[in-house]
Parts: C-alpha cells; sequence; structure tokens
C-alpha cells in the first residue's frame, strides 16, 4: 500500500518528462508501455519498502527485543528448517511447510524484476540474473546492517538462501519476460522521427502535460519561496518557526502561483515555436494558414485564449477569500474550461478554441524538421 501511495505520486509528477521522452524515444506515448513503466515504478518502491518497513522504534533494549543471532550463511539450510517445520506429511503438508513458503515467495518477489528488466531494459538472461542477485544482495547488506548502521543492530537476518531464492526468481522472470509483450497498447521499435497525425487524444494528452506543469512549477516555485522565507528570517538553520509562522507567508504563497504562470503561460510561447510547454512535449507546432512560423504575439495570445487562460482564471477565482467577487472567475473558468474541450473535440484539425481565434493551426514538428532539412 505503501509503495502504491507513493507510486502513484511519483508517477503524477514524473509524467511529464515521461511523456517526452517516450516521444523522442518512439515518436508517441504507448498506453501500454506508461502501464509498464508505472508497474515498474510500483514494484520497485515495493522492495523498498519489503526492505525497510515496518521501521522498528528504537529503546534502551532495542537489540535485545529485535536483535537477530547473526548471518545465515548455509547454502539451502531452509532445508533444515523445514524438517523442524514439518506440519505432517504429502505434498499438501510440505507446500505448508512455513520454512517451504517462505523460500517460494522469495522466488516470486523477483520475477517482476527479471520481467522488467530483460523487457524494459533490453538485457540478456545472464546480465538480469546478475543484476537481480546483485539487488538482492543490496537488500540483504542493508538488513544485516541494520540500514547501513542506522540502527545500533541488525533487526532483520542475513540470509544466503535469500540470496539463492532472488537469483532463482531472477532468472525464472527473464524467461517469462516476452509474455509482457502481450500487454497492449505498446509501441515497438518505431522510428521517432516519422511525423505522426495530430489526433484528438494526443491534443488532449498535451493539455494534460500544460495543466501538470503548471501545478507541479507552481508547488516547485513555492516552495523554494518559502526556503527564502525561511533564510530571509533566519529559520533555516534555527527551525523555531515554520514558514506558516512567519510574517509575508500569505502573500509569497499567494504570489507564487502567478510567478508560475508567467513562467509556462508567457515566457514559453514567447520564446519558442511551440505554443506551450505540453505541446512541445508531444512534438506539436503552431503555424499560420500559410504553413509560416507565427510571431511571438498569436502564440501569446493562442496561449492566453488556452490552458494559458484557463490556469489564470482558476487561480484568480481561488484567490476570493480576499475578494469575494473573484469567486465568479471559478464559475467563468469552469465554463471556459468546458467550451475549450467540446471545441477541441469538435474542430477539424483538432484545432481548438485557442487555435481557432488567432487563426492558427496545429502541425507535429517534424513535419516542419524534416521541411528545413531537405530545404
Amino acid at each position: 500500500m505503501v509503495a502504491i501511495a507513493v507510486g502513484s505520486v511519483l508517477a503524477v509528477a514524473l509524467f511529464v518528462p515521461y511523456v517526452a521522452r517516450q516521444y523522442r524515444r518512439r515518436g508517441e506515448l504507448g498506453i501500454g508501455n506508461a502501464v509498464l513503466a508505472v508497474s515498474g515504478l510500483v514494484y520497485s518502491l515495493a522492495l523498498v519498502a519489503y526492505v525497510l518497513l515496518p521501521l522498528p522504534q528504537v529503546g534502551p533494549d532495542f537489540c535485545a527485543v529485535h536483535g537477530t543471532s547473526g548471518p545465515q550463511w548455509t547454502p539451502f539450510g531452509f532445508l533444515a528448517d523445514m524438517r523442524e517445520e514439518a506440519v505432517g506429511t504429502g505434498i499438501a503438508a510440505t507446500l505448508r511447510n512455513p520454512a517451504l513458503t517462505q523460500v517460494l515467495l522469495n522466488v516470486g518477489l523477483f520475477v517482476p524484476l527479471g520481467m522488467f528488466v530483460r523487457y524494459m531494459f533490453r538485457r540478456g538472461v545472464l546480465a538480469t540474473t546478475a543484476i537481480g542477485v546483485g539487488v538482492s544482495l543490496l537488500i540483504e547488506t542493508t538488513q544485516g546492517t541494520g540500514i547501513w548502521f542506522l540502527y545500533p543492530c541488525a533487526y532483520r537476518l542475513f540470509d544466503v538462501d535469500d540470496l539463492i531464492a532472488n537469483g532463482a526468481g531472477a532468472l525464472l522472470g527473464a524467461l517469462a519476460a516476452p509474455v509482457l509483450r502481450a500487454v497492449p497498447g505498446q509501441r515497438l521499435d518505431a522510428d521517432p522521427g516519422q511525423p505522426r497525425p495530430v489526433t484528438r487524444a494526443r491534443r488532449l494528452l498535451a493539455a494534460v502535460c500544460d495543466l501538470l506543469s503548471h501545478q507541479l512549477t507552481g508547488a516547485l516555485v513555492a516552495a523554494f519561496a518559502n526556503v527564502c522565507l525561511l533564510a530571509a528570517h533566519g529559520e533555516l538553520v534555527s527551525g523555531t518557526r515554520g514558514p506558516a509562522e512567519l510574517p509575508g507567508y500569505a502573500a509569497v504563497n499567494a504570489v507564487a502561483p502567478f510567478v508560475s504562470w508567467f513562467l509556462l503561460a508567457v515566457v514559453v510561447p514567447l520564446v519558442g515555436q511551440a505554443p506551450s510547454l505540453g505541446q512541445r512535449v508531444v512534438l506539436l507546432r503552431a503555424t499560420t494558414s500559410d504553413g509560416q512560423v507565427p510571431g511571438p504575439g498569436q502564440r501569446l495570445l493562442r496561449s492566453l485564449f488556452g490552458v494559458g487562460g484557463y490556469v489564470l482564471l482558476s487561480q484568480l477565482g481561488s484567490m476570493e477569500t480576499v475578494l469575494p467577487a473573484l469567486g465568479l472567475l471559478s464559475v467563468f473558468s469552469f465554463f471556459f474550461g468546458l467550451t475549450s474541450l467540446v471545441v477541441l473535440l469538435t474542430t477539424a484539425g483538432r484545432r481548438g478554441l485557442s487555435y481557432a481565434l488567432t487563426g492558427l493551426r496545429m502541425v507535429d514538428s517534424r513535419v516542419v524538421d524534416r521541411a528545413a532539412v531537405l530545404s
């Protein structure tokens, strides 16, 4: 559950750079590739959680309560444990043996690692197995050193049988990796330089990237502003007061979203041929009706009639506690966003409201790049 929760947050934070990488590596997103990437991220976090959680409280008798008897260096020592923990005879009783169950679970734990490493990173079977053993060794060493000596003694056992089981799991995963080809929606061995159609899904993906970029950049600007606020009041070192207790906190956090908006909705369109960061991520470019590069004024207007305008209205509407009349802008931003969505889905060429109002059209940037090379 921890891995899923943290993985979801990281997936949102990494979504825009991931989309940008996919478009430059494969030419488009590929929903199946994204599903595998998120699954790999959550699985990696699950391994970390498996090593670290739950973290015990340190007390005077920590080692007496939680300490282990020392590393287990005997290969296949679980066989002796199976004899001691036997719960009967027969196949069913053997499978219920706790010592065997632990080994099988350790094998199964590393099967996904072998599948992800071989399939997504294009490693061979031997290399994948070696990576699995290396990861297992890192885990066992972390456990055997009390998380690298952060704890006074090891509270989990270093077990050589875990290395063997994890390595076997990575080997099985490497052999089973071709199964991942069955995940639908993947883009394999695509030519990243080949232009693609400007589809509704691609336009919506650009809009999602724009909205996420505004949110994440706003959070980073606010965090930086709060650090500066703490430093200005000498609280960065002493830590006696948090930023919310300092004068100017409300003003700083009210201004931060508008700084982010200015950077993404004004600066980005003025300095590049893509009107927004999201459209640049998915390799889209604006042109005039005769195929020319639009001027800075046209790009700025397109931004203000698009996601940039929607974000500005939303941010102004959120300040209704300062000026109640601004609350009406939240309602207006909702209908503005809804209208923009409907127009985007219904206009020819997926021009959308902002492009229709500015007289621009949208093309795949690789069309323009290829034409420039040929000329």
